[in-house]
């Protein structure tokens, strides 16, 4: 490969022509061509998120409910209610859900223990039994119990009404000892909410302008990238979903899905991922963007600040050469993406100064 001058993006896959003398052949997937279009002609504004006195409202109701607490009413179900039942079921004639003492909130929103479990319970009194079947529809996420019919006996034997405090100031110090009053409490969720809303607005602009620098662009690459690129996005997947402590097979089975199903939805991410990535590496050749030793090192030491692992393994591992080389990359990147991003939102109309 030496003498050849190639650069393989991959392992080569080998074929054996003769054993004695050994003679193989390997083929490799080269290093794709990128021809960057003008993107120096890219033009874009970012879209401000403006954050309504509407949208402040609904944070203050979650936070109201967040502080409410439940208190037992003799009265009829109610939506949003907090119920304490006895319920015995089967699902196709076999033992299904069967359990006493259970607390369930009666949302109607929500689809278990089956869609339509909560309208069933409201209008009910304490110690009232009632029975009523439930069909799963067919495309429930749930393939398990979909399209097969449920038979519940439930017996009511507490029911709690949510009760919420008043937007006072003495709600906004029992959210927190700082806020002084309802005045300060709004102008600190505006603060929060401005806060996040920039940064999603920040992250959807670059976004845009790597599309835009990608769209000008012809780029190349052999198909084994794309497939590297899916292995990355299911690992990734997989990996939250077991430190959130979710079963892999189990999330498959719920969004009723194959590893090969899964691979085929995620092709079209994964080919753009790689054409943007070789469009952003490109750039970063272009604009010699480099980076140094000291920047790599701060890297390091923000990537350990943030993490609940030993830090001093943490940084022994950041250190090895393979993820210094991933660091550097990222580094360089986020440097590609900030040039876009200020020459897209440079006055094209303005004279050039020298």
């Amino acid at each position: 490969m030496d003498d050849l001058k190639l650069e393989p993006v991959a392992q080569p896959q080998l074929e054996m022509v003769q054993e004695e003398p050994v003679i193989f052949t390997a083929v490799v997937p080269l290093k794709p061509e990128v021809i960057l279009g003008d993107y120096n002609t890219i033009s874009l504004k970012p879209e401000p998120i403006v954050i309504t006195e509407e949208t402040i409202d609904k944070v203050v109701e979650r936070l109201r409910h967040q502080n409410g607490a439940f208190a037992p009413v003799e009265r009829e179900v109610a939506l949003l209610d907090l119920v304490t039942l006895d319920v015995a079921s089967t699902l196709q004639a076999e033992p299904f859900i069967n359990q006493n003492g259970v607390q369930y909130q009666v949302n109607n929103e929500s689809v278990n223990p089956a869609p339509g479990f909560a309208a069933q319970l409201v209008g009910m009194k304490k110690g009232e039994e009632k029975e009523f079947t439930i069909k799963f529809p067919d495309d429930f996420t749930r393939k398990e119990v979909s399209g097969k019919e449920a038979a519940f006996k439930v017996k009511i034997t507490e029911i709690k009404e949510e009760k919420l405090p008043e937007v006072t100031d003495e709600f906004a110090k029992l959210v927190d000892p700082e806020y002084t009053s309802v005045v300060v409490l709004r102008e600190k969720v505006r603060e929060n909410l401005q806060m996040h809303a920039d940064e999603q607005s920040k992250h959807q602009f670059e976004d845009q302008v790597i599309a835009a620098a990608t769209a000008l662009s012809q780029v190349d690459f052999p198909p084994v990238m794309v497939e590297i690129e899916i292995d990355n996005l299911i690992q990734r997947q997989f990996r939250f979903l077991q430190n959130s402590g979710q079963d892999v097979e189990q999330y498959l089975r719920s969004i009723n899905k194959t590893p090969e199903e899964m691979r085929v939805e995620l092709k079209p991410d994964a080919q753009k991922n790689v054409a943007e990535s070789l469009v952003l590496g490109k750039i970063a050749d272009e604009e010699k963007v480099t980076v140094t030793p000291e920047e790599i090192e701060a890297e390091i030491d923000k990537m350990c600040l943030n993490s609940n692992a030993n830090q001093e393994k943490m940084k022994a591992a950041l250190h090895e050469e393979r993820n210094l080389h991933q660091i550097e990359n990222t580094l360089i990147t986020r440097k590609a993406i900030e040039i876009l991003v200020g020459i897209a939102q440079k006055d094209k109309s303005a004279p050039e100064t020298k």
